[in-house]
């Protein structure tokens, strides 16, 4: 069923009553791709995606009139969150005291926590294309713990893109095997890719930080034509930058199988390493994906 503009249905979605709206209005122009496919695309993805957002405090990026008008960042729940969605009241004074628990000033966000199916179809009938999370995660009762996995987003300057970024990733790889880290390989449905390592005893963020910090420029001393650790864009021309900071206890990165709010419907996908050998040899050899793709690529591993 696809009700017109502005209209409304009610579905049950694992025992909690969704209104869902306007399933016809298009949030990609490019590809014509409506919000009701969107909702159709979490709830297919929802059996690998979740787990990934377990216990995560979520910011969204929303996208009300599609991805070519204005979107708007939200960390606190909006009005109208149903009760059954689960929270967490989190303190906002950095990396320190997000992670503890303690804060300065006595500010705090109440961030959703998407745990189920029925809150990820709630955000994503909000328009919640860009779903963020910290390293972080918090207890049931909603107190902050430690890192438990460290993450270099590598971005791409003018001149590079996802092949250097190929070969960047199985240096950070070595780097981080070295101390004995196992590092998994994202695309970030933009340009670049995002790696991910768990963290065995948790980490304080600042800890995080500092490990990936180090990472970073111990790889950009090595391979100053190839790699950068510093964040000013003019010196990226090139290079691939390796993004250490969104280890802080405040920063957040897109999760694996979100949608981007991009031109094209991409969506971050987690790859394999063969995969990204191909794309650091072939200028052409990975791609970003659109979500019809990661469909696909999760109904053939079963």
């Amino acid at each position: 069923m696809s009700p017109g503009s502005g209209e409304e249905i009610r579905v049950d979605v694992e025992g909690r009553t969704l209104k869902l709206s306007n399933l016809d209005k298009v949030l990609y122009p490019r590809t014509g791709t409506t919000k009701g496919e969107v909702l159709n695309y979490y709830a297919q993805v929802s059996p690998a995606m979740l787990p990934l957002l377990k216990d995560r405090c979520a910011t969204r990026v929303r996208w009300p009139n599609g991805v070519e008008k204005q979107s708007f960042f939200e960390k606190n729940i909006p009005p109208g969150t149903p009760k059954w969605v689960r929270t967490a009241e989190v303190p906002t004074t950095g990396s320190r005291a997000q992670a503890s628990g303690r804060t300065r000033n006595g500010d705090t966000l109440v961030f959703p926590i998407i745990d189920d199916l029925a809150t990820l179809t709630w955000l994503a009938n909000l328009a919640a294309l860009e779903l963020h999370v910290h390293q972080w995660t918090v207890t049931r009762a909603g107190r902050p713990q430690k890192a438990n996995r460290l993450v270099i987003d590598l971005d791409p300057g003018d001149g590079a893109g996802l092949h250097e970024c190929c070969q960047v990733a199985l240096l950070v790889r070595d780097k981080l095997a070295e101390r004995n880290l196992e590092t998994e390989a994202v695309t970030s449905g933009s340009k670049g890719l995002h790696l991910y390592a768990a963290l065995q005893p948790r980490l304080d963020p600042d800890e995080s930080t500092a490990l990936a910090k180090e990472v970073a420029e111990e790889l950009a001393k090595e391979h100053s034509r190839l790699v950068t650790a510093t964040m000013t864009k003019s010196k990226r021309s090139g290079k691939v930058f390796l993004d250490w900071s969104q280890n802080a206890g405040s920063k957040t990165t897109l999760s694996p199988y979100s949608l981007r709010g991009r031109e094209l419907p991409t969506v971050a996908t987690p790859v394999s390493w063969d995969e990204v050998d191909v794309g650091a040899q072939d200028p052409l050899g990975l791609e970003q994906f659109r979500f019809e793709e990661v469909l696909e690529r999760l109904a053939g591993e079963h």
